[in-house]
């Protein structure tokens, strides 16, 4: 089991920045050869792909963002501390959601939630106009 936790959501104003952490505890010993991501749901809508970085001997760190968030957001993963950022910039109202941090014990670079072996709770982001 992988228990993935998130935190950093919050309100802020169109332009502004926020900073998403997903921490990740439990049988994690394969966390540094593992694929993580972060998706997001807006009310009434599905769970779409935002970013995934991928490490290990197979890629060493490769990373992926939806067209949505490329030169805004930009992921990174501290493997020492097993901790996932998503680091968003220029945020826009349309980036309201819930976003969930998710864990794969493998590489994949798929943008399907179904991948996926486990999740966070997730943490609200509101962006005001």
């Amino acid at each position: 089991q992988v228990q993935l936790v998130e935190s950093g959501g919050g309100v802020v104003q169109a332009g502004g920045s926020l900073r998403l952490s997903c921490a990740a505890s439990g049988n994690t010993f394969t966390f540094s050869r593992s694929t993580m991501a972060w998706f997001r749901q807006a009310p009434g809508k599905e769970r779409d792909f935002v970013s995934a970085i991928a490490w290990g001997d197979w890629r060493g760190g490769s990373v992926y963002y939806a067209d949505s968030v490329k030169g805004r957001f930009t992921i990174s993963r501290d493997n020492a501390k097993k901790i996932l950022y998503l680091q968003m910039n220029s945020l826009k109202p349309e980036d309201t959601a819930d976003y969930y941090c998710a864990w794969k014990g493998s590489y994949t670079n798929s943008k399907y939630p179904s991948v996926y072996d486990y999740w966070g709770q997730g943490t609200q982001v509101t962006v005001s106009s």
